[in-house]
């Protein structure tokens, strides 16, 4: 059973789930944040009361978002090093890996953004898809670097994510065209790059991202437009290299069609012939992509399994929020 979960911890769960919080940076920074403050309130007893609290507070954050990677990798960040034979001792080290790879996070993003401006050239039009801190990072570098740009922005449907995108853009003066998602086929003969984020990615290269991405890619490569995916290494899914499948995340349908809504459709909010679907995301395969550039350098897709396996090693421990950990 599940020790009640702390305040910190329910709420950022809370705001993960609701997309509050959201963006693969933000994510793993609120649960290393919320495991360091659970941590730091606890009053157990023992070191094994202490490590079930945390193992309860990492099992609460784990199960809010199954795609975006960045949330289990923090929290193994987290926890994978938490040593100690007192429970003051287990407290710090929990608290010092947190603030660790808090910061580590925020060197990463600006480390990513270095690389990945250097893709970028003076005048280059690019065209995003969702909202991605990172992606808005390498467009940062290359603003400082003196070179301008223009963007064409992909609303992103049903949540129009990419309105986010647009006003971060638009904040750092870059000139926006938002369009509606159908209409990217139209808009890729004015764009030199395609700049996308990604939730997670796989050994073999393939790139989980925001639905609609596969489809942009495919567009892209017919066109000739190169498509580069930003994305930290935390966005990395270790557990690929053992043959495991990223697992797609379904969203309410109420994003999708309003209960009030259905009746225009079916036979009322009851009607069990009219099914609706809402997937967040989709699989890119990497010979769609042209590169994933990352703090550590940039890579084509099929490397990739290198870096992770120099990153992660051989994935068949167990997981620091399972119940068996002791």
């Amino acid at each position: 059973m599940d020790r009640d979960v702390h305040p910190a911890v329910a709420d950022a769960a809370e705001s993960i789930a609701s997309m509050e919080i959201r963006g693969a940076a933000a994510i793993a920074d609120a649960a290393a944040e919320a495991l360091g403050e659970r941590a730091a309130a606890s009053e157990a007893d023992s070191p094994a009361a202490f490590r079930a609290e945390m193992r309860a507070a990492a099992r609460r954050l784990h199960e809010t978002r199954p795609t975006a990677v960045s949330l289990p990798n923090a929290l193994r960040y987290v926890l994978r090093d938490m040593e100690g034979d007192t429970v003051e001792r287990l407290r710090r080290s929990v608290e010092s890996s947190a603030t660790e790879f808090r910061h580590q996070l925020d060197q990463a993003q600006d480390n990513l953004g270095q690389i990945g401006a250097n893709r970028l050239r003076d005048g280059d039009t690019i065209m995003t898809h969702c909202h991605s801190t990172d992606a808005l990072s390498c467009v940062r570098h290359a603003l400082d670097d003196g070179k301008e740009l223009t963007a064409v922005v992909k609303e992103t449907r049903p949540r129009e994510q990419g309105h986010i995108t647009a006003r971060h853009l638009r904040e750092l003066g870059v000139p926006v065209t938002l369009i509606v998602d159908n209409a990217a086929r139209r808009y890729l003969d004015d764009v030199d790059h395609v700049l996308v984020g990604a939730d997670s990615i796989a050994a073999d290269g393939s790139v989980i991202n925001k639905i609609g991405t596969s489809g942009l890619a495919v567009n892209a490569r017919e066109r000739g437009v190169p498509v580069v995916v930003a994305a930290q290494t935390l966005k990395l899914h270790p557990a690929t290299m053992t043959g495991h499948t990223v697992e797609i995340e379904m969203r309410d349908e109420s994003e999708v069609l309003a209960d009030d809504e259905r009746s225009d459709i079916g036979r009322g909010a009851d009607d069990p012939d009219l099914a609706v679907e809402n997937p967040a995301f989709d699989v890119t395969p990497p010979r769609h992509v042209d590169a994933i550039v990352t703090e550590r350098g940039q890579f084509p897709p099929e490397s990739i399994v290198t870096l992770m396996r120099e990153l992660f090693g051989d994935q068949h421990g167990e997981e620091p929020w399972e119940e068996t950990l002791q």
